[in-house]
């Protein structure tokens, strides 16, 4: 018996003992579709929660994420069930925008952002949310996931 054989033996007795559940499999094959692996960090640097002085409206949330090079700025605001996002890529840069939510299917929330680098993600579902800006230059920027 050889490497593959015992693989195989070992794979076959745990999927019929204690097989992976459809939903764990699910999970897993989603977090590798968001690999970015040669995406620069964007750590969060501030979350200043509540409301703007002069401002109406609901509570909004401001978070700022920063790494080598770029800085990119959200403002979340709350829309019934959903989050409303209002960003900003410092210095500004042609790019796709993408929501990453354990709830939505890669490419499921995009936007452009515009000349000056605002763009604006409507609905994107409450819970873990990153955001993935891949810039037209070849580059890419993550930010850390946060709570919404």
């Amino acid at each position: 018996m050889n490497d593959d054989e015992l693989m195989a033996g070992v794979r076959a007795t745990f999927q019929i003992l204690d097989p992976v559940p459809a939903a764990v499999l699910a999970a897993a094959r989603a977090s590798i579709a968001w690999r970015a692996p040669a995406a620069r960090l964007a750590e969060l640097e501030h979350d200043r929660g509540g409301r703007a002085a002069g401002v109406r409206g609901g509570r909004a949330r401001t978070l700022t994420f920063t790494c080598p090079d770029a800085t990119v700025e959200i403002e979340v605001s709350p829309d019934g069930r959903f989050r409303e996002i209002h960003g900003r890529l410092v210095p500004s840069a042609a790019a796709l925008v993408e929501v990453r939510h354990r709830d939505l299917p890669p490419g499921g929330i995009t936007a452009r952002t515009e000349p000056a680098g605002m763009f604006w993600l409507p609905r994107v579902p409450a819970g873990l949310v990153s955001l993935i800006l891949r810039l037209d230059d070849g580059t890419s920027v993550v930010t850390s996931w946060i709570r919404l």
